[in-house]
């Protein structure tokens, strides 16, 4: 009986976090094109290149440690210990992408700012 309901939990949890995955991943890099762009002066080639590298090592990460977070072990036959145990884990991998999302933000935002001071560096070297 415990497989079984050790099955049932994988065969939710799976879903669940590879779908908040893409979701994440797909709202993340949909929109920090533009800021790519940016950083780049405009040279769309390699803002998208780049941006599609950084979406291939989201993937990689999230989906590694979803996998390796995995492991359930139900102590008790309960619906209630498996329905926690996934609640715990869902949630856990949440804060986790949470936690991801805002470091790539805040990699873009540095990666813009330090992309304008370049640009008033060279700037002001033009005008001496």
């Amino acid at each position: 009986m415990e497989t079984s309901k050790i099955l049932i939990g994988y065969a939710i949890y799976l879903p669940i976090v590879i779908g908040l995955t893409i979701y994440v991943s797909k709202t993340l890099f949909k929109n920090s094109i533009v800021y790519m762009t940016d950083i780049f002066n405009g040279r769309e080639e390699i803002a998208v290149a780049t941006n599609k590298l950084f979406e291939t090592g989201f993937y990689l990460l999230n989906l590694g440690w979803a996998l390796m977070i995995l492991k359930m072990s139900l102590y008790s036959n309960s619906y209630q210990e498996l329905i926690e145990d996934l609640s715990y884990k869902i949630g856990g991998f949440a804060i986790y992408l949470g936690i991801m999302l805002f470091l790539n933000l805040y990699f873009f935002f540095r990666g813009k700012r330090k992309a304008k001071e370049s640009q008033i560096m060279s700037r002001n070297l033009i005008k001496e």
